[in-house]
């Protein structure tokens, strides 16, 4: 199984517009975020997680072949507003729609958004969207399974994700836009080889989980490796990177274009 993180910043993406993004080294390369999602391969098959309005500028950068499914974690501008850009992988395969899961409030953003895109085969450049509320546990072409958790984020649940590669069994837990982990996260997730936490900022946040409350749940979790993602302008990579080999070794942070194998 492969993890490529597309983008790993907040829905401002980083740096911020208009702003002097006190304490933020921009000529570090790992400072740079685009809005947050990942691409999964696993069992041959493409999974993409999300679609940030950066997203065909990421699709590029990353080289990404195809995309075979999409699941929509939740409805929020950041992680829905590229699903258009999904195009050119609809005209790849004959103007097929591409299976699409998420929640009922995703469908229904979805529906709002892209109501031109619905199931039905477009011609080629254009996007085709088959929607379905996602499975407990959703088997891929090849044998890889995802199941999923509802974690709160608001008055809008999101899909906490984890990933089974068939061949070697690792597991990939993603647990983005959350303000905590259920006992049914920590459960599923519990020693995957690799979780990714929403860790937004230092201070504590409404509907996300703040760095230190992600690092916390990281020990919890006990996954082998754990990265944050979704971060603001306040977390510099150097400087929290050298914080985290003190605190929380088993703890980093995710920049734009990691790519991570699982044996």
């Amino acid at each position: 199984m492969e993890i490529i993180v597309m983008g790993c910043g907040t829905s401002q993406g980083v740096p911020l517009v208009a702003h002097d993004n006190a304490g933020l080294d921009l000529k570090n390369p790992r400072n740079w975020r685009t809005r947050t999602s990942v691409h999964v391969i696993i069992g041959g098959h493409h999974v993409q997680v999300d679609a940030a309005p950066e997203f065909r500028l990421q699709c590029i950068h990353n080289q990404i072949p195809r995309v075979d499914s999409f699941i929509l974690t939740h409805g929020h501008a950041d992680h829905i507003l590229g699903m258009d850009d999904l195009r050119q992988f609809c005209t790849n395969q004959d103007g097929d729609p591409i299976p699409v899961y998420t929640t009922t409030r995703g469908t229904e953003r979805i529906q709002a958004i892209f109501p031109y895109a619905l199931q039905v085969k477009r011609s080629f450049g254009y996007v085709a969207l088959d929607v379905s509320l996602m499975p407990k546990k959703l088997t891929l072409p090849g044998g890889g399974t995802v199941e999923h958790v509802l974690l709160p984020h608001g008055t809008e649940d999101t899909l906490g994700l984890v990933f089974t590669d068939p061949h070697s069994g690792s597991k990939f837990a993603y647990y983005t836009d959350c303000r905590e982990l259920t006992p049914e996260a920590y459960a599923l997730g519990h020693r995957a080889d690799l979780a990714i936490l929403d860790g937004l900022r230092p201070a504590p946040h409404p509907t996300h989980m703040s760095f230190d409350e992600a690092c916390q749940a990281s020990l919890k979790l006990d996954a082998k490796q754990t990265l944050i993602t979704h971060m603001t302008y306040q977390i510099d990579y150097d400087v929290y990177t050298k914080k985290l080999a003190e605190t929380y070794p088993k703890v980093g942070l995710c920049y734009d274009g990691l790519r991570i194998k699982l044996p």
